[in-house]
């Protein structure tokens, strides 16, 4: 049995679907090493705001707990991602019946859900939260409103959204023309960013440019349609392993994805740890994982992020800069190593 009861109630990182929140689930579990052991994979997930759903899932996530408690045998208790949406029910109760720290990686306060279709699951996340011994956040935002409602006594660490690697893989050699989007294709904020993008693609000078876009998902047709007047020069990879996403990012030359509300986003680290430069928009989670030469005002719209990928086509020596450059910034702060460290310096300090 583990040390550590690690639990991820949005995404298990067993779930099959992937996404940024099962790679970071796994991340952490790999920088939590053999020490952490995962729980329970009950998903606790309500994406439409339905009070049937969360109150069901709400007796589920307490009948858990008792089986939990009735095990017991760790030293502490983990939890990733707890928000309105997906909140740790489980988590608090069986770190208080078994009178051991609470930690939580990436919660997100947010006041405003305590009334609407997610108030059930919205007052949830706020329990848990304030039930927190230590708070690890990955971006400004969360550290601002964490702040703000902060209980007595609770703690709240830094740490840097990270791959789960401790070296960088060899360097994209950027001697081409191609564009590389990495994103699950489906409706709201993905959406959005595709739309950013169908707009921005047509404003490029640079003549011969080509997009490859990776990943699929259920919105794959509206995107495509998205797409189809400039269809010779996008290509859908669709979704690819790990060994076909490596090589996705060593073939191209410039990664672009403006990064309409998102936490973070895993996918500008592995760009840059591939040497890509990034071309995206200065938004909230987005400016904490991208150097800041690749971040585009968003009130200057597909202009900006247009010019920002002329520069980089038009000028072998300007990308491969960059490259160098986000690198060393992913190397520095955004490894497994590094990552570890900072988890269990805090954890052995409880």
């Amino acid at each position: 049995m583990g040390t550590i009861a690690f639990y991820a109630p949005m995404k298990p990182p067993t779930h099959a679907t992937p996404s940024g929140d099962r790679q970071m689930a796994r991340a952490l579990m790999a920088a939590l090493g053999d020490r952490a052991e995962l729980v329970c994979e009950l998903r606790l997930y309500d994406g439409k705001g339905d009070g049937a759903v969360q109150a069901e899932l709400e007796q589920q996530a307490r009948d858990e707990a008792k089986r939990l408690i009735a095990k017991g045998g760790w030293r502490v208790w983990v939890t990733y991602h707890n928000y309105y949406k997906a909140p740790d029910i489980i988590g608090p109760i069986v770190a208080r019946a078994l009178n051991i720290p609470y930690i939580l990686i990436e919660a997100t306060r947010s006041a405003k859900r305590l009334t609407g279709p997610w108030s059930r699951f919205a007052a949830l996340a706020e329990t848990a939260t304030d039930h927190a011994d230590l708070v690890f956040y990955f971006t400004e935002r969360d550290r601002v409103a964490l702040e703000q409602m902060r209980p007595k006594g609770q703690r709240l660490v830094k740490l840097h959204p990270f791959l789960p690697r401790t070296d960088l893989p060899a360097p994209a050699p950027l001697t081409g023309q191609t564009i590389l989007t990495v994103a699950m294709l489906r409706g709201g904020d993905k959406l959005d960013s595709f739309r950013i993008i169908a707009n921005t693609l047509p404003l490029l000078k640079t003549p011969d440019w080509h997009l490859q876009i990776t990943g699929d998902g259920p919105a794959r047709a509206e995107i495509q349609t998205l797409f189809a007047p400039l269809a010779p020069r996008i290509t859908f990879l669709g979704q690819l392993d790990r060994g076909g996403l490596d090589q996705a990012y060593r073939d191209a030359d410039a990664f672009l994805w403006p990064g309409v509300n998102e936490a973070f986003g895993m996918v500008y680290l592995e760009a840059q740890a591939a040497g890509l430069p990034v071309v995206a928009q200065n938004r909230d989670g987005v400016r904490d994982v991208v150097l800041a030469d690749g971040l585009m005002p968003i009130d200057h719209g597909p202009i900006a992020l247009a010019q920002a990928l002329d520069r980089l086509l038009g000028s072998p020596a300007e990308r491969q800069m960059r490259g160098r450059k986000s690198r060393a910034f992913v190397a520095e702060n955004h490894l497994l190593n590094t990552a570890s460290e900072t988890l269990w310096q805090h954890i052995n300090a409880l």
